[in-house]
């Protein structure tokens, strides 16, 4: 007869009782709203339904459903606010490796990462393809995720299938995700000093008509140029772009 709070604080009590380094992960799927009450009581909550293998839209599973990994992200994204060191939004394990396209596991732990979000894998890791693992063991992505400053990103802007994610870093940094949502190949170009965006969270700035940053290419593991000129690509449908901005010093 209690409700989802009074539940998990009874046992979040009891694993503090017990004394052993215990990462509590609270799973209601969102349906209480754990964000608004659930900081002090675990490390991480879930925000959403279950996620299944398929990139967007709901799966009807009879008594139930099962969501879309965009479907997740979409319910995510807005819950920046409630996201810092030691408490996190959940959006759900993640589905690299379990039958989606490369560029589709790209976007998808991409997304994971600008939005801070515990990176847990959702595949059979004996199993494992070397773009799959590739992927899930990236250091610099893995860094974006966990990075020290503690803030979740989110979407800037959306039109079409075409979405800007941000993520502000530590030592003035920001993560920037240019994500094609579409099924088709579609050409980004993204004039950095055409709009200062601000993080609602930390408050830091991203002006690049101030301030110029060198970039640095995620996947390609190369740096590609300086917010200077315009960035300009080709991203297939369903995959991603993934910068890490660094201010000149």
């Amino acid at each position: 007869g209690e409700n989802a709070r009074e539940a998990y604080t009874t046992m979040s009590k009891a694993i503090r009782a017990a004394r052993r380094p215990v990462v509590f992960s609270l799973c209601e799927w969102g349906s209480n709203k754990p964000w608004q009450w659930a900081a002090p009581v675990g490390a991480l909550w879930r925000t959403t339904g279950d996620i299944n293998a398929q990139f967007d839209g709901v799966r009807n599973m009879g008594t139930w459903t099962s969501n879309g990994i965009m479907h997740n992200a979409d319910q995510n994204d807005t819950l920046n606010k409630y996201a810092g060191k030691g408490h996190w939004n959940d959006p759900d394990m993640l589905e690299v490796g379990n039958g989606l396209t490369e560029g589709e596991n790209r976007a998808h732990f991409s997304l994971w990462c600008i939005m801070a979000s515990p990176l847990i894998a959702g595949n059979d890791i004996t199993k494992m393809s070397a773009s799959t693992l590739a992927i899930l063991t990236d250091k610099q992505a893995v860094a974006i995720d966990q990075d020290t400053l503690g803030v979740q990103g989110f979407r800037v802007s959306q039109k079409d299938s075409l979405e800007v994610w941000v993520k502000p870093l530590g030592a003035g940094d920001w993560a920037i995700c240019f994500f094609n949502r579409g099924s088709q190949s579609r050409v980004f170009n993204y004039r950095w000093a055409d709009q200062a965006i601000t993080d609602p969270v930390s408050g830091r700035v991203l002006d690049c008509g101030k301030q110029g940053y060198e970039l640095y290419d995620i996947w390609n593991r190369k740096k590609a140029g300086t917010t200077a000129k315009a960035f300009a690509a080709t991203i297939p449908g369903h995959d991603v772009a993934l910068m890490v901005l660094s201010g000149k010093k």
